[in-house]
């Protein structure tokens, strides 16, 4: 099973049954074995941003348990949006970003289409996934990741980037 399609049996089992499906219901040996951070966002069919949440690195004991933990954060627990309802579940695009490792690195080492980015200062993180619609310069990550972080640009913050890989 791609990560993809099973983020959505998730998301639709626990929206439509209200049932949490068992890891072995996964069936992808891949997804089993590995270990890795990711993110799951859903779209509306308009292209509106419905939910995002995710992980910088592995907090469970598979891929499969991390997709499975952040697709259903995404669906009923992302704080910018209401919880997704079982009248929209036919209506959602997902996407699944499997993330490589976070290395620290300077702005000059930073391309918007191939890296995410994470700024950080103390306890405050702002993350921003690659190639994103209106994010075209190492500039504009860093001013979104900042602003999501609560860090001014004036503040002594670390950069990192990562790569990742997107299922949709």
């Amino acid at each position: 099973m791609k990560p993809v399609k099973w983020a959505e049996k998730v998301i639709k089992s626990y929206i439509a049954e209200g049932r949490i499906p068992a890891l072995e219901e996964c069936e992808d040996e891949d997804l089993l074995r590995k270990k890795a951070g990711c993110f799951v966002t859903i779209h509306g069919r308009d292209g509106s941003l419905r939910g995002c949440i995710g992980t910088l690195s592995p907090s469970t004991n598979s891929l499969a348990e991390e997709i499975r933990s952040n697709a259903l954060a995404s669906a009923t627990r992302d704080p910018r949006f209401p919880p997704l309802s079982a009248e929209e579940l036919d209506d959602i695009l997902l996407s699944v970003d499997v993330l490589e490792k976070p290395r620290e690195c300077s702005i000059e080492e930073l391309d918007p289409k191939e890296y995410g980015i994470v700024v950080e200062l103390g306890a405050r993180k702002g993350v921003l996934l690659p190639d994103l619609p209106g994010v075209n310069t190492a500039a504009d990550q860093i001013r979104i990741a900042l602003a999501k972080a609560g860090i001014s640009e004036s503040e002594d913050y670390k950069i990192y980037r990562f790569k990742v890989t997107r299922y949709s």
